[in-house]
């Protein structure tokens, strides 16, 4: 009989063929290479190239198996650790490190514990040796007994048929969790006769060439069929970056709540509306250069309207509506600096604006786009990041109604472990910090910053009295990394993005 290694795949389709013109198949093809000395691999790849043409029929069958790992095998042979360790413990008792001159290392390491949590053996504290509780003799090692039934029913080199153990679940998970049995899997194929079944292979034409058409050839050649749920070559194109696919389902939540989209593409703003509208005093922290962006050209802005900044530098200085503003002398020039935006709320500011001077209106708006700080970079920080920003502006507004907007949004992302912790904000009050689980990191990331607008904001612009506006900003990376569970939001943004994960990460997909 011819080697394995030495039949041809020519071969074995020969007898794979012949085979089965004298017979009705091929019960299981592991026992039937074992049988004739050949390498089932090879023969696999013969029996799936006539699978192919539909000269056979396959079906394949996978069978799971136990067999003794290394310390199992010892176990049966010598006894099991805990067995080992009594059987070496003299009348008058021993320790552990007297045991380990006897005995291998890791077996008295693992006998010593099987054995005191059996109650094998005792071990007193003060003179810190261990007697045996039990006659070893008379006891019966049912690890050993257990191995040996697994030896029994797994033969090594025995062909799977599906046969199960016999031995209990408690039994086998015991075994599997002090390692002394490991699975493993065999697979083979039942082999039977196909719709084209023919002693002789021939080759169906796969491609339609100009001279079968022309001599009307293709009429009568054996066509190669098509599969038509085969996936077609991958093209080279462009992918869009996952965070502007998870955007773009932010927007649509958005949208599908009933908010309005403002228009974010003013990325250099003024101070004026970046802080001093929003009541933010000029002497605050994040107005200084190691928390913000500032241009040297053009270095301040020159259109803003000046009856409504008039009444911005009244509030920051004097107050009004019960309140006593910042007390300051505020400065028109520091107000004009021109800056890269800190955050969108610029925007709300530019858009509440605009709705008190065309008369208010109750609406619902958002925006989602970039804004820049001068932050340290690390695993939760960039210098430029998106943000998610959204208000509510009516009458009667609590903030109630704040938080139950801010769970049904991250509802729409999946996203249920959520909590909020008071805050301070120079224009809310009062003001919330938001918080989500991050499995990835095991802790609770701020993902956002919300709040009730103070009346020395919305007076300026000209809102009645009565109007209320909650308002919130959440970051766009920080819940995706949540979602997605990145640890790293510089492999999210940056230099260290896999460009695999963009073209194949399914990032967009949200538990709606």
């Amino acid at each position: 009989m011819a080697a394995s290694g030495d039949v041809s795949k020519e071969e074995l389709v020969e007898r794979i063929l012949q085979h089965l013109d004298k017979t009705e198949g091929i019960p299981n093809t592991l026992e039937y290479c074992q049988k004739n000395g050949l390498d089932h691999k090879n023969f696999v790849g013969a029996m799936k190239s006539l699978q192919s043409l539909q000269y056979i029929n396959c079906v394949q069958h996978k069978y799971e198996g136990w067999k003794l790992t290394g310390d199992g095998e010892a176990a049966l042979k010598n006894g099991s650790p805990e067995f080992l360790v009594v059987r070496h413990i003299p009348k008058e008792g021993t320790t552990q490190k007297d045991l380990e001159k006897v005995l291998d290392k890791k077996v008295v390491k693992l006998g010593w514990s099987q054995a005191m949590m059996k109650k094998m053996i005792s071990f007193d504290k003060k003179s810190k040796l261990a007697t045996a509780n039990v006659d070893i003799e008379s006891e019966v090692d049912t690890t050993r007994k257990i191995l040996g039934v697994i030896l029994n029913e797994f033969p090594p080199g025995q062909i799977l048929t599906g046969q199960v153990s016999s031995l209990s679940k408690g039994d086998i998970d015991m075994l599997k969790k002090r390692k002394f049995i490991s699975v493993y899997f065999e697979t083979f194929f039942e082999v039977t006769k196909g719709s084209n079944f023919s002693l002789k292979v021939e080759k169906p034409q796969a491609d339609l060439t100009t001279n079968m058409l022309l001599s009307g050839e293709w009429e009568t050649a054996n066509m190669k069929q098509y599969n038509l749920n085969a996936l077609g070559t991958a093209l080279p194109c462009g992918y869009l970056h996952p965070l502007l696919k998870v955007r773009t389902e932010y927007r649509q939540i958005f949208l599908e709540m009933g908010f309005q989209e403002m228009q974010t593409n003013q990325y250099v703003e003024s101070s004026f509306w970046n802080f001093d509208s929003l009541f933010q005093p000029q002497q605050h922290p994040a107005r200084d250069a190691h928390d913000t962006f500032f241009l040297k050209d053009p270095e301040f802005s020159e259109k803003l309207p000046m009856d409504y900044l008039e009444r911005v530098k009244n509030m920051h200085e004097s107050g009004g509506e019960g309140s006593i503003g910042w007390r300051y002398d505020w400065s028109e020039t520091e107000s004009r600096k021109n800056i890269l935006r800190t955050h969108t709320t610029s925007v709300t500011s530019r858009t509440l604006y605009k709705l008190a001077q065309s008369g208010f209106k109750p609406g619902k708006y958002f925006s989602i786009d970039r804004v820049y700080r001068n932050e340290t970079l690390d695993a939760t920080h960039l210098a430029e990041f998106h943000q998610v920003e959204g208000f509510v502006v009516d009458k009667g507004l609590t903030l109630g109604n704040l938080i139950g907007v801010i769970r049904q949004f991250f509802n729409y992302l999946g996203i249920e472990k959520i909590k909020f912790k008071p805050a301070y904000n120079p224009y809310t009050e009062p003001s919330m910090e938001v918080f989500s689980y991050h499995e990835g990191l095991k802790k609770w990331v701020e993902v956002g910053n919300s709040g009730i607008f103070r009346p020395e904001m919305l007076r300026p612009m000209g809102l009645p009295e009565d109007v209320v506006v909650i308002a919130w900003g959440l970051s766009l990376e920080r819940p995706t990394m949540i979602k997605y569970n990145i640890s790293n939001i510089r492999e999210l943004v940056g230099h260290k993005l896999d460009l695999n994960f963009v073209e194949n990460h399914a990032i967009v997909r949200l538990d709606k």
